[in-house]
């Protein structure tokens, strides 16, 4: 069992060391841009916030609960923090989109030596999937607003609010490992549907991909990064493991 979840893991580190790779390198600069310019704007709009936050605890609890502080902070921090980078992420591969489809196909051809189409993605052509794709991202988003309702929901659900930020978790590990693999399934013209369906045959391998690349998004720095690499961990996913359902979907 755990196994699988460490080599799904692995595919996010695998992909971030790809991205150096000549071929590959040019392709990553539009998106690292955007990542950086949002995540940089909302990591400093949340360090402010967590210190309202904690000072509001802080000044809420009498001094006999301060030890409380201590074990519901963690459990705010980790659960705000993954909703927080799970909604991000959402907008930024709305915003990058064409440019991820186009990095997931050089990242592709840089394994396989095939492109997914045939030929390249031109920038005319690019042009012209331009609104299609953005349309599968607002989908994309819709799809994770409709299970984040009832996720949320459990946190002012008595006994179940127990579990709830682990739940949490999980579901955005999911969500995330589908918002990067439909990328280079996307490429070969596979449905939102289809995405799903082969993820769910190798479920541990999803979370473990999906669960790896919300951490990333957690850390300071290296969050910055945590687009172009999932795109290309995503990718090496791909070919090594999903491109193999397709005489089975």
């Amino acid at each position: 069992m755990v196994a699988p979840i460490v080599t799904g893991g692995n595919y996010l580190l695998r992909g971030l060391a790809l991205l150096v790779q000549p071929g590959i390198r040019r392709y990553v600069i539009i998106p690292l841009a955007i990542n950086t310019l949002l995540f940089g704007l909302v990591i400093g709009y949340m360090v402010n916030w967590f210190h309202g936050i904690f000072g509001w605890i802080d000044n809420l609890l009498p001094s006999w609960l301060s030890w409380v502080e201590w074990l519901v902070i963690p459990i705010l921090l980790t659960t705000f923090a993954a909703t927080i980078f799970s909604i991000l992420s959402m907008l930024i591969n709305l915003l990058a989109a064409p440019f991820n489809t186009l990095l997931a196909e050089r990242v592709e051809y840089h394994l396989t030596s095939q492109l997914p189409a045939g030929t390249p993605i031109t920038p005319a052509f690019l042009l012209t999937k331009t609104v299609p794709l953005l349309w599968n991202e607002i989908h994309k988003i819709l799809y994770a607003l409709f299970w984040m309702i009832p996720f949320l929901l459990l946190f002012i659900v008595p006994v179940a609010n127990v579990a709830a930020p682990f739940l949490w978790l999980l579901y955005s590990a999911w969500m995330l490992a589908i918002q990067y693999v439909d990328l280079p399934m996307g490429n070969h013209e596979w449905s939102g549907k289809q995405v799903r369906q082969s993820l769910r045959r190798h479920r541990l391998l999803s979370m473990g991909f999906g669960g790896m690349t919300l951490l990333i998004n957690t850390l300071p720095l290296i969050n910055f990064v945590a687009m172009p690499a999932a795109v290309a961990g995503a990718t090496l996913f791909w070919v090594e493991q999903l491109s193999k359902d397709q005489t089975a979907l």
